[in-house]
């Protein structure tokens, strides 16, 4: 098991660098002059090209992507052209508002899909069987932003009982987390009915209830612990996809986090901000992944064995 962790950690390696070569390469061809940038439209042309000259801006593109990655193991990702605070700073003062947000957006959807998913696997073609999986339709197919925008309509506007905005309180996360939590949890809905469908149908359940087993120790104890792994890949990739992916979210409801401040850094082009902000969000995407492939081998025993 130990050999698979560091081999996984490994491959992170050429993923990072292939995310870093990307990005660098996409910033470096996008039309405009930082050195412009931070004098200003009007500085004189000899000013503009001393500053380029003095930030290395003037040098063939291997040789500032050699200096970048050298840099960005050493864990200098440049500084703001905006601010003038280091980038990898203003990322991690922002990382945990986009930590928290995810986390209670997965939340959410765990409580909502996993419990419908699974009363719709054991009342297959049910009146409650399709209503959840019109909900699932319709929570796939709302646009994030659409749904905030009507939250904020209802809950802030019309009701006046919660903030439309800000940071800082539990009122302030409960209707960013609802907006991304019940698009994911139409996600897991879907798979968490799919996946104990196809454990409900195997021959060890049917022995269990042959036992006399009651129809809720079944469920709990045998099938839905078997029907775990697709359901735990889905509530991993829905994290690392939160982590990454609420970039709408934030901006809508002003949320302190790393998309949004790689929103408006995008709008300013603030390229270290966003090139370290990819790395952060690539890197964070590629160890949730390795937690969930870890976490396999404590769900069921028959993988862990294979690495033994």
């Amino acid at each position: 098991m130990y050999k698979y962790i560091l081999r996984r950690v490994l491959l992170l390696i050429p993923v990072m660098l292939g995310v870093s070569f990307v990005v660098f390469t996409i910033m470096f061809f996008t039309p405009g002059d930082p050195a412009k940038l931070l004098l200003g439209e009007r500085a004189p042309e000899a000013e503009v090209q001393a500053l380029r000259t003095q930030m290395g801006l003037d040098d063939p593109f291997a040789i500032q992507y050699g200096r970048f990655l050298f840099n960005a193991l050493r864990g200098d990702l440049g500084r703001s052209l905006v601010t003038r605070q280091p980038a990898a700073m203003e990322l991690f003062n922002r990382f945990p508002a986009t930590l928290l947000l995810a986390a209670a957006g997965v939340l959410v959807a765990v409580l909502i899909g996993i419990p419908i998913g699974i009363v719709s696997a054991t009342r297959q073609y049910s009146l409650f069987d399709t209503f959840s999986m019109i909900f699932a339709l319709i929570g796939v197919s709302m646009p994030n932003f659409w749904q905030g925008i009507m939250m904020v309509l209802l809950f802030s506007i019309m009701l006046r009982v919660l903030p439309s905005s800000g940071y800082g309180t539990p009122a302030h996360l409960v209707m960013p987390a609802l907006t991304i939590g019940t698009s994911s949890a139409a996600t897991i809905t879907r798979m968490t009915r799919s996946s104990m469908l196809e454990v409900v149908r195997q021959d060890y359940i049917r022995t269990a209830r042959a036992k006399g087993l009651s129809e809720r120790v079944v469920i709990n104890r045998h099938a839905l612990k078997n029907a775990l792994i697709p359901i735990v890949t889905v509530v991993g990739l829905q994290f690392g996809y939160l982590l990454g992916g609420a970039v709408l979210t934030e901006t809508i409801f002003s949320w302190p986090g790393v998309g949004r401040l790689m929103v408006d850094a995008i709008r300013q082009r603030d390229y270290p901000v966003v090139q370290g902000g990819v790395l952060l969000l690539a890197l964070t995407f590629s160890v949730v992944n390795l937690f969930v492939d870890i976490l396999y081998a404590y769900i069921d025993p028959r993988i862990k064995a294979q690495y033994k």
